[in-house]
């Protein structure tokens, strides 16, 4: 027992040295804004429920997103969670279409009790990913002569490629306090480099020297999050949790460095991660059917990228989901089962260009398949989303798997 317990430890270890060093993978034209595609690192059940998790006070979820939840730990189990992804894209726009398919290793978070009323988490995920190689045809206006009275046009095609992202190791800690409160805090550390290329080209027939430009933003930096659950029964089969986190805008130390054509330019010191507000309500029902729905707001347009606030805009977040358990007590594996659907919209926290941005949306399913041995479970999500504007669209399917290894690992066996 104990030899398996640390195998599982060691494979655990092993994979988090492999997400803290490999290179996650995205293929889309709008990671080139902002700090990237921004990931909130969503447990996998919780993302078939259209990423509901402020209210989540569930003993076999990780919800990192609200570190109040994590004192619903049981107090003899030690949980690790490892989710991995595959997303399928289309990308449509006037011209055509382009078809992307990309896989990463999700998270890994795991929780464990230190009393009954204090539970510990702590994990490695993904902040954001940036992955793009594109290229677009346009043309300028020039003077052929000193008196600017005449012009032609100039043709030139511009290479945009970048990669890279950020990651976030984090610890959180959640009390239980007054039987019916819990409060929470998770403090992360981040890392990586986002690194962005342009090369402006001209037509041979013109004379103008074409323009190599490259930047890159390296992050190391610590940020904060609070939660708070207030958490109740009622009759014996209404469960009731509201929560609400909230994280302050922070100065987030980037060392950003730039190179045209060889020379190296000014450095620009200026960044800023948003303030963070939300709040969320789960209901349930005789242990069987949860609902909840989540509100988030993020302030990025008030946090500075490249020391301006106009490139960023503020979001809110808003999440619906369900799940349902036949039967929770049940003997038979399919009474066990868990059912889940969700859905989910946001608006794009960049501007790109003169083109507003419509909400992105997300329609998910998923299912839990409990061990039958175990607390342990497997679970699935597929989600459906669309995001993009008519100059360029993209829909895609990602499908999200897990496994929450939960055991009993201070319990002595019996002789």
């Amino acid at each position: 027992m104990y030899n398996k317990k640390i195998f599982i430890a060691a494979v655990l270890l092993l994979s988090t040295v492999q997400l803290s060093v490999s290179q996650n993978n995205t293929n889309s034209p709008y990671t080139r804004f902002g700090y990237g595609d921004v990931n909130e690192s969503t447990a996998t059940e919780l993302r078939g429920m259209g990423g509901v998790s402020l209210g989540n006070r569930s003993r076999n979820t990780i919800s990192p997103l609200n570190p109040a939840s994590y004192s619903s730990v049981d107090s003899l189990t030690f949980m690790f969670d490892i989710g991995g992804s595959a997303r399928y894209s289309l990308f449509s726009d006037k011209d055509g279409s382009n078809k992307t398919f990309n896989a990463n290793l999700e998270y890994l978070t795991m929780r464990f009790p230190i009393a009954k009323w204090l539970g510990v988490s702590a994990g490695l995920t993904p902040y954001s990913l940036v992955g793009y190689n594109f290229n677009q045809t346009d043309s300028l206006a020039m003077p052929v002569n000193q008196s600017y009275e005449d012009t032609k046009n100039v043709y030139y095609y511009t290479l945009f490629n970048g990669s890279g992202g950020f990651s976030q190791v984090y610890g959180g800690l959640s009390a239980n306090i007054l039987n019916h409160i819990a409060l929470g805090a998770n403090a992360y550390y981040m890392f990586g480099e986002v690194n962005n290329y342009r090369n402006l080209i001209f037509n041979s027939s013109s004379t103008y020297q074409s323009v190599t430009y490259a930047n890159k933003i390296k992050a190391s930096d610590f940020r904060f999050r609070y939660g708070i659950q207030l958490y109740n029964t009622f009759a014996e089969k209404h469960d009731v949790v509201l929560g609400a986190i909230y994280e302050g805008k922070t100065k987030f130390n980037g060392e950003y460095s730039a190179i045209a054509n060889d020379s190296t330019l000014n450095s620009v010191n200026g960044f800023e991660l948003p303030q963070t507000l939300g709040i969320g309500l789960n209901y349930t029902y005789n242990k069987q059917l949860t609902v909840g729905v989540d509100v988030t707001n993020q302030g990025w347009g008030k946090a500075l990228f490249f020391n301006k606030t106009d490139s960023l805009v503020n979001t809110t977040k808003i999440a619906l989901g369900a799940e349902y358990i036949p039967n929770p007590m049940g003997r038979k594996y399919t009474d066990r089962i868990r059912y889940r659907i969700g859905f989910n919209t946001v608006n794009a926290y960049y501007h790109s260009g003169a083109d507003k941005l419509p909400n992105n949306y997300t329609i998910s399913l998923g299912v839990g398949f409990p061990t039958k041995t175990t607390k342990s479970m497997l679970n699935a999500s597929l989600e459906y989303g669309k995001m993009g504007s008519s100059l360029l669209k993209e829909n895609y399917l990602k499908l999200t798997f897990s496994a929450s290894i939960n055991e009993f690992w201070f319990v002595k066996p019996k002789l």
